[in-house]
């Protein structure tokens, strides 16, 4: 199993920023907010709730320590299969391995995207979390530590930012949707991520 669970970021292209090579760092609550917010052109050509933004495939073959840190653009499929696109933005949550116990570098980044998720901007909206995991361990265990670690983070964002419990929803998707595609039983940091997407106003 992974010693940690290590997500990547994915926001707007408009807010490229070039930090250091293997720098580690998550999104502001403002960056969060333009993430998450769809656009009335991106609710046009996906006839469906929510933004798509694609990302070049160039990306998805980057190493993990130059596209961990970088906000670019990035495709996300929904956990319903239905294809639909959404705005979403997925996050740096450190675990310890076999665990789903926030660390106090996970509360860190949890506090930016609960300030979004309570902010003005985004109240109308509702929200799914979802835990992935990479193809290290069984698909039944993945998707089980990755449900737990989802209902941790929404747990907290409830907790701690009051956000209305129906505003949001939790699921566990394992090695199911990876964001790279690799073989059974090989670690890739930026499989394991939590991904917030935004499911529509309610």
């Amino acid at each position: 199993m992974p010693e940690y669970f290590w997500p990547a970021i994915f926001l707007s292209a408009s807010l490229a920023l070039a930090p250091a090579a293997g720098a580690q760092t998550n999104p502001s609550a403002d960056e969060l907010i333009r993430s998450l917010t769809p656009t009335a052109q991106s609710l046009r050509s996906s006839g469906t709730r929510g933004l798509h933004r694609l990302a070049p495939a160039s990306e998805a073959t980057q190493p993990a320590a130059q596209a961990s840190p970088a906000i670019h653009p990035a495709r996300h499929a929904t956990a319903d299969n239905r294809g639909a696109d959404a705005a979403s933005a997925s996050l740096f949550v450190q675990f310890p391995s076999g665990s789903a116990e926030l660390t106090p570098q996970a509360m860190a980044a949890l506090d930016e995207l609960g300030k979004a998720l309570s902010s003005n901007a985004l109240s109308n909206y509702h929200f799914r979390i979802e835990g992935h995991t990479d193809t290290v361990g069984s698909k039944e265990y993945n998707r089980t530590l990755s449900e737990r670690r989802a209902e941790a983070v929404l747990a907290y964002i409830k907790q701690k930012f009051n956000v209305d419990g129906s505003r949001l929803t939790s699921v566990g998707l394992g090695s199911d949707h990876l964001l790279v595609p690799t073989g059974d039983q090989t670690p890739e940091a930026r499989n394991r991520r939590v991904q917030v997407v935004n499911i529509g106003e309610g």
